[in-house]
């Protein structure tokens, strides 16, 4: 692994992963389709790997993780998915009830007040309360002890919502400690946001695409982490990263004649020399866009870098999940 102002567009092996693997808690972020459940997943092999027990929370989401890990559909309750790694796909109603009986400790009690579906109305209703049992539930496993006193899990990814609504997740914990009354709630809340802000304990992971919308937005998520909130951000993870074919002297010579890259050109040049010609120059076109993002994000963003190759056949398997996190 690199820093960010040292990264090659092959990319690298890192060195000093087993700094990020110490945290207890990871949030993993960044816009929607750049990857952030395969890469929860590359990360959660790397780990186990060297010996970390992994828990890997989802929010109630069209879980995924199953395929890129082969095996069986992961629902609310944790499950063992591999060696050293358990899941879980986190249902925001689940979470409070459970979270309820938790407060109540009286399983008569807490059905009294969430079977009623006024009172489940009125949760729907409140903002955050949602973002805030899921998060709640994801921190709460950092807490877990197994029976000789060590953590349950020794890190929890948090696979967390695309961009906007993982930022709101983010806030709610702040928000309950500007508005609710001392409590339970409250309590937990501040315990969970002081390991949100430790750097040494928790930290946020940003993944992204070397192209020019998600270079933008990794770009302002990443802003609005550290200044908004005050959070550390301790990677941002490129990936989707292909090999340049061409060299920049080869690029500029596809890029000459703009037709090429008209939508209509590779009907035009199908079963012809030029055909050749039109892929090449889409290709260039791409690794062009690839370098001036890559070196957008080196440029505006100190943050340690992970630069991952874009995975062909092996996209979303068992087998590129397992290369990615080899490569971690």
């Amino acid at each position: 692994m690199t820093s960010a102002h040292h990264v090659s567009e092959a990319g690298g092996h890192g060195q000093d992963l087993p700094e990020l693997e110490r945290r207890r808690f990871l949030f993993v972020t960044g816009k929607g389709g750049v990857g952030k459940t395969t890469i929860s997943g590359a990360l959660a092999l790397a780990f186990a790997a060297r010996g970390k027990r992994v828990l890997v929370a989802m929010c109630n989401t069209k879980e995924r993780l199953s395929a890129i890990l082969g095996t069986r559909p992961i629902g609310q309750e944790v499950a063992h998915v591999a060696e050293r790694v358990w899941a879980v796909n986190i249902s925001p109603e689940r979470a409070l009830r459970e979270y309820g009986e938790m407060v109540l400790k009286v399983r008569a009690a807490a059905d009294l007040v969430f079977d009623n579906k006024y009172t489940r109305t009125f949760f729907r209703a409140v903002p955050g309360m949602f973002e805030w049992a899921m998060l709640g539930k994801a921190w709460f496993h950092t807490t877990e002890l197994l029976e000789d006193g060590s953590p349950r899990f020794d890190v929890v990814l948090l696979d967390a919502p695309a961009t906007g609504h993982g930022m709101d997740m983010l806030r709610v914990p702040r928000v309950i400690l500007d508005v609710a009354p001392p409590g339970i709630l409250r309590r937990d809340a501040e315990a969970a946001w002081a390991m949100f802000q430790d750097p040494a304990r928790s930290g946020v992971v940003v993944v992204t695409l070397p192209e020019e919308m998600p270079a933008t937005e990794t770009v302002e998520l990443v802003s609005e982490v550290r200044g908004e909130l005050g959070l550390p951000v301790h990677r941002l993870i490129i990936n989707g990263v292909l090999p340049p074919l061409f060299s920049p002297e080869e690029r500029r010579a596809l890029l000459a004649d703009p037709a090429r890259l008209d939508i209509q050109a590779p009907t035009r040049a199908a079963h012809t020399a030029e055909s050749a010609i039109v892929a090449g120059a889409r290709r260039a076109m791409r690794e062009s866009v690839q370098r001036e993002s890559l070196a957008r994000l080196r440029r505006e963003l100190d943050v340690p870098t992970v630069v991952l190759p874009f995975l062909f056949d092996e996209a979303s398997t068992v087998a590129g999940t397992r290369m990615l996190a080899e490569r971690l």
